[in-house]
């Protein structure tokens, strides 16, 4: 199997310091947590910003700041992908604008949200094939089995582009806390997701990754690099170290995963060299 690609999502859309106390939110604060994921392991960076306010924005200028700042922080050895998450505030017209014009070096563009029905299938797809020819790397977040399979057919009719595609597979619900921890992703839920899609392409031809929500996070990445996916890690889904003590920053949750991985022994940690290989940039 290929080396483990590791994902950080130090802060996610929704989360505030009410949530956890050391959650980056300000320039500053995202360059020194993604230094720290980066020497945890992790070469690609998910990255959210705020406002003023924190709450989540998708404003061009800020995004451009931030990732020159993380660019200067990191230099060449993270990827850096923006999201263009709606977060119910930005209509699709406003997500693939924010791709237009700040043209990141790699994107996740959540299907559901800039294809929320077939009306848009036709500015989605251009931006998509722009992109393409831009260098832009997007990664498609698929939320359910049956998005899974909306993805299959965008695909197969190319309206995604030809070519490996990388895709995210969302464990569990937002609503996942230590106080519900009902709502918490479970090893098993991947099965549905890698089933349906191995129905409609060949899974083994795809890079995947996966995020779960809540306190089974470590478990549920376990289960993604035994089945040959790569795990996302990070406080935009999950605070809880595996046995429910609250984790201090992201990259001690990746220094649990990085342990708990060596231990069984079964795939190396990429490096940026190979994440770069295998993504193909």
């Amino acid at each position: 199997m290929d080396p483990i690609i590791i994902l950080v999502a130090p802060n996610g859309a929704r989360k505030t310091k009410k949530d956890h106390t050391n959650i980056p939110l300000t320039i500053p604060e995202i360059v020194k947590e993604s230094v720290a994921c980066r020497d945890a392991g992790a070469t690609l960076l998910h990255l959210h910003i705020r406002d003023q306010n924190h709450v989540h924005s998708l404003d061009t200028n800020t995004y451009r700041k931030t990732i020159d700042a993380v660019r200067d922080a990191v230099g060449n050895t993270m990827i850096i992908q923006a999201t263009s998450e709606a977060v119910d505030i930005y209509p699709p017209e406003a997500q693939m604008q924010m791709v237009r014009e700040v043209r990141p070096e790699a994107v996740s563009l959540a299907i559901r949200e800039i294809i929320p029905d077939p009306s848009y299938e036709k500015e989605a797809g251009k931006l998509l094939h722009d992109m393409q020819e831009w260098g832009v790397f997007p990664q498609y977040i698929l939320y359910s089995p049956d998005e899974v399979k909306q993805f299959v057919d965008l695909k197969k009719r190319g309206i995604v582009p030809e070519g490996n595609s990388f895709v995210l597979f969302v464990l569990g619900r937002k609503q996942a806390n230590a106080l519900n921890p009902s709502a918490f992703a479970q090893p098993d839920d991947l099965d549905p997701f890698l089933e349906t899609f191995d129905q409609g392409l060949n899974l083994s031809e795809t890079h995947w990754a996966v995020c779960a929500f809540g306190g089974h996070e470590l478990g549920c990445m376990q289960k993604t690099v035994s089945c040959g996916g790569h795990p996302r890690i990070g406080f935009e889904n999950n605070i809880l170290m595996e046995g429910g003590k609250i984790a201090e920053t992201n990259a001690a949750l990746i220094d649990q995963f990085v342990k708990a991985n060596t231990a069984s022994g079964k795939r190396p940690i990429a490096t940026i060299a190979q994440t770069k290989k295998l993504l193909g940039l």
